[in-house]
């Protein structure tokens, strides 16, 4: 095999020592992740690193990242860790000639990318972040990984405070950058969406010469977002369903297993499938088709692949639950992320599901701040018009509980494990359950709970 970085290529990318050959093959963070070859980087989380690098290496890694001593070797000794990854990062972007594509925005950022990672297989190879590293470490190991015979790059950059999208947009030098929606995510940080858009911007400034932003063209901020790129030298590709959109949005039809639509490239009408449902990610598909012809792809063939691509664990998975008393019950597994504009899309999908009793598990949306409890209790006409019954989990979403009409209020919970067994005791033949809710809130319990240990009716 290929090594990934020989031992000399760490060293040149890090500037750490490194005693004798290691070939690497891998990169990774996680010691119980590691396989034979690859490089384990030590850093520092809610636990630090160094404590499972011996682990690490017993599992056959080929060497670990260091910055104090730990038993064991072959070690690549740095300064810092996250640094050491950080630089190895943008020695595997500096290497690449792949063409890149970084997707940020408030909702729909893992989805988008993971369309253009499908979509764009039939054109070449594509090297893709995995789950949602899109943060500072999230994303130079994602350009650590990357291989040298990737034609693609599909990266994803995330944020939670304001001045954390521009260093990692410059350490992604995309070829094009896409922005997929600006929303209320993390404005208890930023303290107001246009802070937010501003940040979002803020990808645009890190562009390679002669790159692409791919703009929301219905966004209230479109046009600061436009004069961003035009200050970054960029050329504008705007989807929505607004009429001067590049990729525009022609007619929608979202039924409870998929999504049609007809669109218009540049003026040439497509059709659109989606072997999922929900308006929102015909949009995705969208902002997905303009990364793809960014990047030089035919729009007509990146739009056909779209057909086969299908949302993964916690973004719109559709998951079988047995019943433990007969029958089952049908999930649709929402539960990795949670933000205002994500909560109604989902209801709205839940909306459309045929069903006994559409039921919906709300988790707490996060980092809202003062803005908190108002846009809680402000999904209530979501769930009036989706949901026959809700279970609310966190004390956010007490709001929203407390509003409810007594025949839709289902429970309430501190914790998603205290609200699990709760959900899975109601669950009966024939209905469709919902669960959603910022990562924090730990929705995920309530899908482990109905999915391993079965649901009782």
């Amino acid at each position: 095999m290929t090594p990934l970085w020989t031992a000399s290529a760490l060293r040149a990318a890090t500037g750490g020592t490194l005693a004798g050959e290691a070939n690497v093959t891998g990169v990774a963070i996680d010691s119980r992740a590691v396989q034979p070859g690859d490089l384990f980087v030590a850093l520092r989380d809610a636990r630090d690193g160094h404590d499972f690098a011996p682990a690490a290496l017993a599992q056959g890694a080929a060497t670990a990242m260091v910055d104090r001593a730990v038993d064991g070797a072959p070690l690549l000794m740095v300064g810092d860790t996250l640094a050491g990854l950080a630089a190895l990062g943008a020695a595997g972007r500096a290497r690449s000639t792949a063409r890149i594509v970084a997707v940020t925005g408030s909702v729909g950022k893992t989805t988008t990318k993971d369309m253009l990672r499908h979509g764009l297989q039939g054109f070449g190879a594509v090297h893709a972040a995995v789950a949602s590293y899109n943060n500072q470490w999230g994303l130079p190991l994602t350009l650590a990984r990357m291989p040298q015979a990737a034609e693609f790059g599909v990266l994803e950059i995330g944020m939670n405070h304001r001045g954390e999208i521009a260093p990692l947009a410059r350490l992604a030098a995309p070829h094009a950058a896409v922005i997929t929606q600006i929303g209320a995510a993390h404005i208890g940080h930023l303290g107001s969406l246009a802070e937010i858009a501003a940040e979002k911007a803020d990808i645009l400034a890190g562009l390679a010469p002669g790159g692409v932003a791919v703009l929301p063209r219905d966004s209230e901020f479109f046009s600061m977002l436009a004069a961003r790129a035009a200050e970054a030298g960029a050329t504008v590709l705007s989807f929505g369903e607004h009429a001067q959109a590049d990729i525009r949005l022609l007619r929608a039809e979202c039924g409870p297993l998929s999504s049609t639509a007809e669109i218009a490239v540049r003026g040439a009408a497509m059709a659109l499938r989606l072997g999922a449902p929900g308006r929102h990610l015909v949009l995705n598909a969208l902002a997905a088709t303009g990364g793809a012809l960014a990047l030089g792809a035919d729009a007509a063939r990146f739009v056909q692949a779209l057909a086969e691509f299908r949302p993964g664990a916690g973004r719109g998975a559709r998951v079988a639950l047995p019943l433990a008393g007969g029958g089952e019950a049908l999930l649709l597994d929402e539960s990795y992320n949670g933000q205002p504009p994500a909560m109604r899309a989902a209801l709205a999908v839940l909306g459309t599901q045929r069903a006994a009793r559409r039921i919906a598990v709300l988790g707490d949306m996060r980092e809202l701040g003062e803005h908190g409890p108002a846009l809680h209790a402000g999904l209530l006409p979501d769930v009036l018009g989706n949901a026959d019954l809700v279970f609310c989990c966190g004390p956010l979403m007490r709001a929203l509980s407390d509003a409810l009409p007594g025949g839709l209020r289902g429970g309430w919970a501190e914790t998603s494990e205290a609200l699990a067994p709760v959900v899975r005791d109601a669950l009966r033949d024939g209905d469709v359950v919902l669960v959603k809710g910022s990562l924090g809130t730990r929705m995920a319990a309530v899908v482990g709970a109905l999915m391993s240990q079965g649901a009782h009716s």
